[in-house]
């Protein structure tokens, strides 16, 4: 049966660079996924654009990929990221020019664009805002950002080009890693079983060091091993929708029921109907066994037809 491996590059806006090198060197990866982007994340990045048009993405988007792009061209290893945050084509130019700048003949490199709804903001003025119950227009101060929580599918079509990097601003965080399953397993995007544990790769990779115990670390009550030189995890997914979570093994942490039990209530409201822009994904029977030292086999999840609609993050 065929399997593919996925990397998580960063949890977050700020993270640490070197892990992410160490899974694309080590981690004998298919794909890597920067997961950089949080809600308070993209209206600074629609500050920053408002400022000055060719800016708005992530500000470490040059440092990553100074490193990342040589590196993952010469692993074959392929890259998906919302480093491009609220300004994905400006990100993908910048890419373009480092993929030159190192010679890197030949690679595709592609941006999804679609979530910000600024522009179009008020034809939503009557929508009721969850945390207030009023409409929009009740809003004290001005929007700054308006962006829908996308899925899949800007990035398989990206995939399905040939991209060899695919920048996108705001879509799910599972997405960037569920996706890539999608498209190398031919899944039909209304198998709400398959997405449902795709969603649930995606969950355990979108936090980077968390599951393979950052977070998870408490000194003297939950020691973690290396904790200072802290790896980040890798999933290894096969067709059916099978899959375990691990790491390397020079890298610090460690992967265990434990870390990952902690990692999957993370965000999580309803385990048994986490909406996502492509399923309602269904964590209620989800079960983590240790098979190996840092190896963890992760079974029970599904899921349900997705909602009609999408979520979207404002900034005001």
């Amino acid at each position: 049966m065929k399997t593919i491996r996925i990397g998580s590059g960063a949890g977050y806006a700020g993270d640490r660079l070197e892990p992410s090198l160490e899974l694309i060197e080590k981690g004998n990866l298919d794909y890597i996924s920067y997961e950089c982007l949080a809600e308070r994340t993209i209206a600074i990045g629609q500050q920053a654009k408002l400022k000055d048009p060719t800016k708005g993405y992530n500000g470490l988007l040059e440092h990553r990929m100074e490193k990342a792009l040589p590196l993952a061209w010469e692993h074959k290893v392929k890259i998906i990221t919302n480093m491009g945050s609220a300004n994905p084509q400006a990100a993908a130019k910048k890419c373009v020019e480092i993929a030159r700048k190192h010679g890197l003949t030949g690679m595709k490199i592609a941006c999804v664009t679609g979530d910000d709804l600024l522009p179009v903001i008020d034809k939503y003025r009557d929508t009721e805002v969850w945390e207030t119950h009023e409409p929009l227009s009740k809003l004290p101060g001005e929007i700054v950002s308006a962006n829908a929580y996308m899925g899949v599918e800007g990035i398989l079509k990206a995939l399905d080009l040939g991209a060899d990097v695919v920048i996108t601003g705001r879509v799910s965080d599972p997405a960037i890693f569920m996706a890539p399953l999608i498209h190398e397993f031919g899944w039909s995007l209304e198998d709400w079983d398959k997405l449902g544990k795709g969603t649930m790769v995606g969950h355990l990779l979108e936090c980077g060091g968390q599951v393979t115990g950052g977070y998870f670390a408490e000194p003297g009550k939950k020691d973690v091993p290396g904790v200072g030189h802290l790896g980040f995890p890798i999933i290894e997914v096969a067709e059916d929708g099978s899959f375990f979570v691990t790491k390397v093994p020079e890298a610090g942490g460690m992967v265990t029921v434990e870390t990952c039990s902690e990692q999957i209530v993370y965000e999580i409201h309803d385990p048994e109907n986490y909406f996502t822009p492509d399923v309602v994904a269904d964590f209620k029977q989800v079960k983590f066994t240790e098979v190996a030292k840092d190896k963890v086999q992760v079974e029970g999840a599904t899921g349900k037809p997705k909602t009609e609609t999408f979520k979207c993050s404002i900034g005001y």
